[in-house]
Order: C-alpha cells, then sequence, then structure tokens
C-alpha cells in the first residue's frame, strides 16, 4: 500500500507549489479530487475520500495561460478561492533589512558560528539591488556573506562579486538630488549591468564613491567583467544553478591562490583570506581541493 499526497495531507493543509507548470493530464486528475472530495491510490480500484486544504503558489499569469490553453480554466476557478500576492524583493525594498539580518542569523546558526553584523552602507547597497532571484538569492547572498566576510562586521566592499559590478551606475547617481533617490535607484538597478571594464573604471573618481575605489576597481575591473560576461553567459543558456556554481568556482580560486601562496599552510591561508580554521578546511572538503 501507497499513500499519496492527499491521504497524508488528511486533516491537513497540502501546499502545490509552481502549479502553473503542472501538466494537462494531472490538472484533470486534481480537480476531481478538488470537485468531488475522492481519489484513487496508485493501482487502487476503492474511491477514498479526504478533508484537505488546499494552498497553491505560482509565478505563472494564469489568467494569461489559461487563455493559451495550457491550464484549465475550472480548476483555476476552483483554486482561485482566497488569492493573495506576494510582490516580488525589489517592490519592497523595505524589507531587505531585515531580511538580511534575519538570514545571517540563519546562517550563523547553521554554520554553528557568531551570527555577523552589517554596516548601514552595505544594507544600503543590498536595498539598491534588483534581487532577479527574489528572496532566495538574498538568502543566498547572506549564506555568501557568513562564509566569506573577512570580519564580523560586514562592509560594502565584503558584498559578492555580481552585486559590486553593478556599482558603476549606482555611483553616477551619488550627487542626484535626495528625492530622486528612490525611482532612480529602483531604475537603474533594473538596468543591464555594464558589459566592459572601462564603465567601471570611468567612475572611480566619481563623488561620493569609497575612497580606495579608485585604488581597486582598475585592478578588479578585468576579472569583475570576466565574472559578469561568464555569469551573463550561463544565465542565457538557461544553466540550473548558477549562483552555487559561480560561488564554487570563485570560492576555489581564492582558497587555491592563498595555499599556493603561503605553500598549503592552511592557517595561514586561512589568515590571509580573514576566515577561520575551520572554515577553511570545511570549504577545502566541500569544494574537493583536495584532490
Amino acid at each position: 500500500m501507497r499513500r499519496g499526497r492527499f491521504e497524508q495531507a488528511e486533516g491537513g493543509t497540502l501546499f502545490l507549489d509552481e502549479i502553473g507548470d503542472m501538466p494537462l493530464e494531472l490538472q484533470t486528475r486534481l480537480l476531481r479530487v478538488l470537485a468531488d472530495g475522492q481519489f484513487y491510490r496508485v493501482g487502487g480500484h476503492q474511491p477514498l475520500k479526504s478533508q484537505v486544504r488546499v494552498i497553491a503558489a505560482t509565478h505563472q499569469d494564469l489568467e494569461a495561460r489559461v487563455r493559451q490553453g495550457s491550464f484549465r480554466e475550472d480548476l483555476f476557478h476552483r483554486l482561485n478561492v482566497i488569492r493573495l500576492r506576494l510582490p516580488p524583493l525589489r517592490e519592497r525594498r523595505e524589507d531587505i533589512a531585515m531580511l538580511t539580518r534575519s538570514f545571517l542569523q540563519k546562517s550563523a546558526k547553521e554554520l554553528g558560528v557568531d551570527a555577523k553584523r552589517i554596516t548601514d552602507d552595505a544594507l544600503q547597497r543590498l536595498m539598491a539591488f534588483d534581487f532577479p532571484g527574489n528572496v532566495r538569492q538574498l538568502e543566498n547572498l547572506c549564506h555568501w556573506l557568513t562564509v566569506m566576510a573577512p570580519s564580523q562586521v560586514v562592509e560594502a566592499k565584503d558584498l559578492p562579486p555580481e552585486l559590486l559590478a553593478r556599482e558603476a551606475p549606482m555611483l553616477r547617481t551619488a550627487a542626484a538630488p535626495t528625492e530622486a533617490a528612490g525611482p532612480a535607484a529602483e531604475g537603474i538597478a533594473a538596468a543591464p549591468a555594464a558589459p566592459a571594464a572601462p564603465t567601471v573604471l570611468a567612475v572611480s573618481g566619481a563623488p561620493g564613491a569609497p575612497a580606495a575605489s579608485a585604488e581597486v576597481e582598475p585592478a578588479a575591473a578585468g576579472w569583475l567583467g570576466g565574472l559578469q560576461r561568464e555569469a551573463r553567459g550561463l544565465l542565457e543558456a538557461g544553466v540550473p544553478d548558477v549562483w552555487d556554481t559561480l560561488s564554487r568556482k570563485f570560492e576555489g580560486q581564492l582558497i587555491h591562490a592563498a595555499l599556493e601562496l603561503t605553500r598549503g599552510r592552511r592557517i595561514e591561508a586561512a589568515h590571509k583570506l580573514g576566515i577561520g580554521r575551520n572554515t577553511i578546511t570545511r570549504k577545502i572538503q566541500e569544494l574537493g581541493l583536495d584532490d
């Protein structure tokens, strides 16, 4: 006997994620269960009844999919009883600070380390970012900061490369009037990032830029541009888990460079990178650098 999801959820709630991607054949079966509360086990012949609250979620425009014929209209109306819209993170930037602190606490607890704090300047950079990956991207970013930020206080310069690569358009607005910051910042965050290094260099002396940026950007522009092109190519090709793929490569290159400089001495390499001894050991194992 194999109990299905509706049977397991008897008397409770069943959450159906990405309902808009459900195949038409499965939509028909789901509609039947929602309509009469009955279902069959796989291979079974006796109908079973179930009392289950159904919550469905999707990033799709279901009305449009109904018009296209890829989603059943009768199923749409069955599901569309109480409808909630959760706006993307870029439409509720005021939540970013709270979520960032929460995710930093969560990551620290998972990794067994002290939670890191974040400066107001770094938070402002995060709030100006568009977060195409939504809340999940912010959570992954906080996990990255917990591992990679060199000190207990996260500063703007500690933010990951894909966010720093978008500093150029933001720096150009540093001298703009305060009242224009909201819409302007949002529009700039949504604009395509600069494709080439000269754009970054051109603003290294822009008003409001950090004092060290003129020294760091000429050296960093090349690899940041290369990273951006690599990320864009992977995204356009539809490669899954781009964040994890590039993060692993980035971390691996950092650790490899430090170990090469210290001739394999891990404690010294960890000290140069600004991370703990246990952290570098764990990352070496995770990234397969022992091989």
